[in-house]
């Protein structure tokens, strides 16, 4: 065994120095550039390419690359503990100065709990004066005063702006918000900062605390570019600038936020921001919501957005010791929650989705633009990252145009097709269409002069959205009609899958193809992430796609309605693809979305764009309304499949086919057939399970399940039942089994059920029945049979409708 050492010495077994020259290190040194790991045809051939290393053993060489390896490997965990180093250093101030924030409000509390006490002793003594005037006094202490117009000339503006700047300060290191722990965020070395929400104060507010290793001027400027980190930011827009004395700026701002669904309107602010530098050379960019102002411009209510509220807000950029930034990031809003549906005020009014969506959004844009600078420019697919963010962005807010259709972009409304559960908007203009015309690898091109987007939304229950999102991605063909679907049929050539983990630093992923057809945009992976929303967004493309290519976006974003936890779990998504095999449903708009409590809610929201000639605007716009009806109608029964409340072996579950649990019922309801009624169910193959719940489930009568209760009602279809009663699995529970019979047919099921209990079937004569939608449905005979479970206890009760047909 022999080592090297830094300064070209090799270490002989026998403690002896062998001595490299310069001119051998240089050699060595740019072949382990080339190779890290030469293999020994490679080091022979160095031998043999390079005369200066002729005299040097094979083994010596081996083991200088085995040495040079160590050394490399040593000096990057060493820069990686410095790293560390450097961050704890940063995050323990941090955590000393929250500490002492603590302390001082643990006093304040204290002090106020005293004040209290005693105020209530002094309460109880005057509680037995009840004259007038003791009411009246005590009243005053509960009227909110009425704040006076405020000055809005240059001197008043500074007046403002020097107002914010204490409030924000106040909140970002001070106590003027009680702060709380972001659930799910803990602080460590490898944590994204310091993450904490507001308790109980007006509007929504979140904090973040974190270091970034760019210089406080390059932050200050990357954090008041807002549009280019804040994905709901549709524009900022400067209207007036002035200097103050103290070399700050002053700034009037006009600012539009996306809808990020179709249920609510887009919201805008008219604020005031003030920069500048404190006494301790820290950056400082506030700002906060001008209102009620005189003698200085101001900015009129803008149609169909609704004037939104910031709080003082703002950065705190303080220089780091040995190079960087600690950044202090201060959000509170008043989003306005009364012009939204109840079942989304939850959306408006959470302080830990404003956190996920801007607070943490920033903090993620500063350590990505950390990240490229001390890592290679491009990734493993020859584009920058910055090009990756561009992309990115551009799928954002594409999506989020045709999402909003802003009439000043050119979108106008179609009349509807007498249901509002789709809208459609077309779009004329030639910035929308200019070089949109895809050349695919057939010859054919798509020549088009407008764009038309269908888009919806729906209530989805007891569903994680990230789980939600992962299937959808991963089972394509579910939801993809390729006979509408222009370019979708391209999309399930071979795709590369890039990760955009070190590009983006946020769950991303970016579809590029090998040859051409489809980009995609993935995000909100983390099931754990509070307030995260998750969406799929992609666009078509051909195979000269460059950059700055337009794009037409499409896809859907599935947002939670509360911080509900589900016992889900992420490999669930496996065994569904053969589930989804049920009829149509219609979707439900915003009149129908009604609260239920006990759950966990999130809105979907889906947005498709499709290019076509003019002249075919009525067929495309009846075929995008289709298309969205299917997808909405796969998404439900993708929801069904993973709600939680799904699994198990309760007599109530409506299974998802292709699961374990519908396997074994296809099974019981089968040996029950055959224990009662002494021959197998006819029309059915038996070549294994998967067999018996497919052939159960093609069956060309109908076949129902219902619970085996007082009341009971409908657990579970086959295709055919499905049919016959014009519902889905989804929909299935809600109809009892009395609700499909007319009067006689009640009277024969009540006179037969007890020998159904007892007997294990009765065999029930030809009649009547009323599917969901009240048609009447005919059928030549029924038969129905208890099904037991494994331990002989009924499970429910199948009826088997033969010959069936609507009247």
């Amino acid at each position: 065994m022999s080592m090297s050492c830094k300064d070209g010495k090799s270490i002989e077994d026998n403690g002896k120095y062998v001595r490299y020259t310069p001119e051998q290190v240089e050699a060595l040194e740019r072949l382990y550039h080339e190779c890290p790991k030469p293999s020994s045809m490679r080091r022979q051939q160095l031998i043999r390419e390079c005369p200066i290393l002729s005299h040097i053993e094979p083994r010596q060489i081996k083991v200088w690359f085995q040495n040079r390896r160590c050394r490399e490997k040593q000096r990057k965990e060493s820069s990686r503990l410095q790293g560390v180093n450097r961050k704890l250093s940063a995050m323990n101030k941090l955590l000393m100065e929250e500490n002492d924030r603590l302390q001082k409000q643990v006093s304040q509390l204290v002090y106020e709990n005293g004040y209290f006490r005693k105020q209530t002793q002094t309460t109880k003594l005057a509680s037995k004066d009840t004259s007038c005037e003791s009411v009246v006094t005590s009243g005053q202490h509960h009227l909110t005063p009425q704040h006076p117009p405020r000055d809005a000339s240059p001197a008043g503006l500074l007046s403002i702006a020097e107002e914010t700047l204490t409030e924000f300060l106040s909140k970002a290191t001070g106590t003027a918000v009680e702060w709380v722990q972001m659930p799910g965020m803990k602080p460590g070395p490898d944590s994204i900062g310091i993450i904490a929400i507001s308790h109980g104060c007006t509007g929504m507010a979140a904090r973040a605390c974190g270091l970034v290793g760019l210089d406080p001027t390059r932050v200050a400027e990357i954090l008041k570019d807002r549009p280019s980190w804040y994905r709901d930011c549709r524009a900022v827009e400067v209207l007036n600038m002035l200097p103050t004395a103290n070399g700050g700026t002053i700034e009037l701002l006009y600012m539009q936020l996306y809808a990020p669904t179709t249920l609510a309107p887009p919201r805008d602010f008219w604020l005031l921001r003030y920069t500048t530098v404190t006494d301790d050379g820290s950056f400082v960019v506030c700002e906060r919501s001008l209102g009620n102002t005189l003698n200085g411009p101001s900015m009129p209510q803008v149609q169909n957005f609704v004037r939104a509220e910031m709080l003082p807000s703002g950065y705190l950029i303080r220089p780091c010791e040995g190079g960087g930034s600690i950044v202090h990031i201060v959000d509170h809003m008043n989003l306005e929650a009364w012009s939204v549906p109840e079942v989304l005020r939850p959306l408006y009014e959470s302080s830990a989705v404003l956190a996920q969506k801007t607070t943490m959004a920033a903090l993620r844009q500063l350590r990505q633009l950390t990240l490229e600078v001390s890592q290679p420019n491009v990734t493993n697919w020859g584009r920058r990252p910055a090009a990756l963010r561009a992309l990115s962005k551009r799928l954002n807010r594409g999506f989020n145009e045709a999402l909003n259709g802003f009439s000043s972009e050119g979108w106008s409304m179609l009349d509807n097709d007498g249901m509002d559960d789709v809208t459609i908007l077309v779009n004329s203009s030639p910035d929308k269409l200019m070089g949109l015309n895809l050349s695919f690898s057939d010859g054919f091109t798509s020549l088009s002069n407008a764009i038309l987007c269908a888009k919806a939304s729906m209530l989805l229950q007891s569903v994680t959205p990230a789980i939600l999102l992962r299937f959808l991605r991963e089972h394509r063909s579910e939801w993809v009609d390729n006979n509408i679907d222009a370019y979708s049929a391209a999309a399930v050539k071979l795709l590369e899958v890039i990760k955009l983990e070190g590009v983006c630093h946020s769950p991303e992923d970016v579809i590029m193809p090998r040859d051409m057809f489809l980009l995609q945009l993935c995000s909100g992976m983390d099931e754990n992430a509070v307030g995260t929303c998750a969406e799929l967004i992609f666009a078509p493309i051909d195979a000269s796609f460059a950059d700055d290519a337009p794009l037409l976006p499409s896809g859907f974003r599935i947002i939670p309605l509360d911080s509900a936890k589900e016992a889900s779990s992420p490999n669930r998504t496996l065994d569904l693809t053969s589930a989804l095999e049920t009829g149509p449903v219609g979707s439900k708009v915003a009149n129908d979305l009604k609260s239920t409590g006990g759950t966990s809610k999130s809105i979907m929201t889906i947005a498709f764009q499709f290019a076509f000639e003019s002249h075919m605007q009525e067929n495309v716009a009846s075929m995008a309304r289709k298309y969205v009806r299917s997808f909405i109608s796969s998404v439900q029964r993708v929801a069904l499949a993973l709600s939680p409340s799904n699994f198990g072996s309760v007599g109530g579950l409506r299974l998802p086919l292709g699961t374990p649990e519908a396997h074994t019922l296809a099974r019981w309801i089968c040996q029950s057939y055959r224990r009662f009624l002494g021959v197998e169910l006819p029309k059915l193959s038996s070549e294994g399970s998967e067999s018996i719940l497919d052939s159960l489930w093609h069956h060309s009568d109908a076949i129902i399940c219902c619970s085996a209760k007082a009341m009971p009602v409908f657990t579970f279809a086959n295709q055919g039942g499905l049919d016959m009663l014009e519902t889905t699995l989804v929909a299935l529970q809600d109809i009892s089994l009395e609700k499909i019979f007319d009067e006689h047919g009640r009277k024969n099921l009540c006179s037969e059920f007890p020998q159904i209990m007892q007997q294990g079937f009765a065999c029930l004569q030809g009649g009547i029945c009323l599917s969901s939608m009240g048609r009447p449905v005919s059928y030549e005979k029924a038969v129905a049979w208890k099904v037991l479970n494994e331990e002989d206890t009924a499970h429910c009760i199948s009826f088997m409708f033969v010959n069936w047909s609507f009247v």
